[in-house]
């Protein structure tokens, strides 16, 4: 008796390094691109690093993103965004233009060297620490090239920590320009109606440092009446962390592709 068995290879998504070069900051930063194996244009999820990161950060420490690239059939993309630029365009410093670097750049250089799908309800941007903050602060201020994001315990109050992480060498004196640091935060930033709806995602552990500013950001965002999903549960400032909560958010942008792509 002969038992014939069939065995299915499952194509695995890829993980591929680039340069990106910005005319803002005149210079080229390198970036991962984690893809499935598709002919299919697709979503981008832009996944940012926090403070003292680079962008081979999250590949590396979370190798199970090729796998949830391939299960929701979507283009991961993690940029480079400084060892502490915080994802500002900084009002002090003109050699970093990082917001504008990763709301424009990164992604007209993606769209035009891969197969994606080129809407703003086709484009999410979260990350980590630095990276959350940089995520929802861009969303908001450019609600017109992303229609969700996300943060994983997120600084998204930078002048509860204007005198760390470099923050200062970011935006300058931290008493005299004080207003300047509620503008440049989170916090500061949802006061101001962005351009279009946003699906919005956040989550921070409770025994993180940052706890704290998540806690104010969520009563924030009710208070002004934008929809959002807040979730805190155990877990602290570290990678243990943030390996559980990716695949949470990752599960949350491909639901709203998928409406998005079947809304009228």
């Amino acid at each position: 008796m002969f038992i014939t068995v069939s065995i299915t290879a499952f194509a695995q998504a890829t993980v591929q390094e680039i340069e990106i070069f910005s005319n803002a900051m005149h210079k080229s930063s390198r970036c991962a691109v984690i893809r499935p194996e598709t002919t299919d244009s697709l979503a981008v999820v832009y996944l940012l690093h926090g403070y003292s990161g680079n962008f081979s950060n999250w590949p590396a420490k979370v190798p199970e993103l090729k796998q949830w690239a391939e299960r929701y059939r979507i283009m991961i993309v993690c940029p480079d965004g400084g060892f502490s630029s915080w994802y500002f365009d900084s009002p002090v410093d003109s050699s970093l233009r990082y917001e504008t670097y990763i709301s424009t750049e990164v992604p007209d250089y993606i769209d035009q060297h891969y197969a994606t799908l080129r809407n703003r309800k086709s484009r999410a941007i979260t990350g980590l620490s630095m990276g959350g903050h940089g995520a929802m602060f861009i969303a908001f201020r450019h609600a017109d090239h992303f229609g969700a994001t996300g943060s994983m315990s997120g600084g998204v109050d930078v002048s509860a920590i204007k005198g760390k992480y470099d923050i200062w060498k970011r935006l300058g004196d931290t008493t005299r320009l004080a207003a300047r640091y509620a503008e440049y935060s989170v916090i500061g930033a949802v006061s101001k109606k962005p351009a279009a709806p946003l699906a919005i995602i956040f989550d921070c552990g409770m025994s993180d440092d940052f706890f704290a500013m998540n806690q104010a950001l969520h009563k924030k965002l009710q208070q002004l009446n934008i929809a959002h999903d807040c979730i805190e549960r155990p877990g602290k400032h570290d990678w243990d962390y943030w390996k559980n909560s990716v695949q949470y958010q990752l599960l949350f942008f491909s639901n709203y592709f998928k409406e998005a792509s079947t809304a009228k």
